[in-house]
């Protein structure tokens, strides 16, 4: 099981950070060519969403990383927590996307809300 969830844990890492980093330095009109949403959303509120999907990002890795082990360490609880803030960023995407009506372009979404869900659940259950 620790294997499936550092896969996961890794797969959805660099993909936050990825977005997230995304959000942060692409100009708000050549964002809008891959992500009509941002449209849609103050500028602000998508340069915060990026800094919370980076932050996730490394919130989902770095803490079993830097203390590997079973519970790792004390800051094994971050990563579960950043996996269930990163699903709640999620649950947002999502519902902006059926509200905009483009339910295909909220897939991924729904992919990674699926993996911080297992995340925060295996992650949970090892520190207990």
């Amino acid at each position: 099981m620790n294997t499936i969830l550092w896969i996961l844990q890794i797969l959805s890492g660099l993909a936050f950070l990825a977005s997230g980093a995304a959000k942060l330095t692409v100009p708000r009109e050549q964002a809008a060519k891959r992500m009509s949403w941002v449209n849609h959303i103050p500028q602000p509120f998508i340069r915060l969403i990026g800094l919370a999907e980076v932050l996730g990002g490394i919130g989902l890795i770095v803490p079993w990383l830097v203390q590997p082990g079973t519970t790792a360490g004390a800051l094994g609880i971050l990563t579960p927590i950043a996996a269930i803030c990163l699903g709640v960023i999620m649950v947002g995407a999502i519902v902006t996307h059926v509200r905009l009506n483009e339910t295909g372009r909220g897939i991924p979404s729904v992919v990674l809300l699926i993996f911080v869900c297992i995340i925060a659940y295996g992650r949970f259950a090892n520190l207990a």
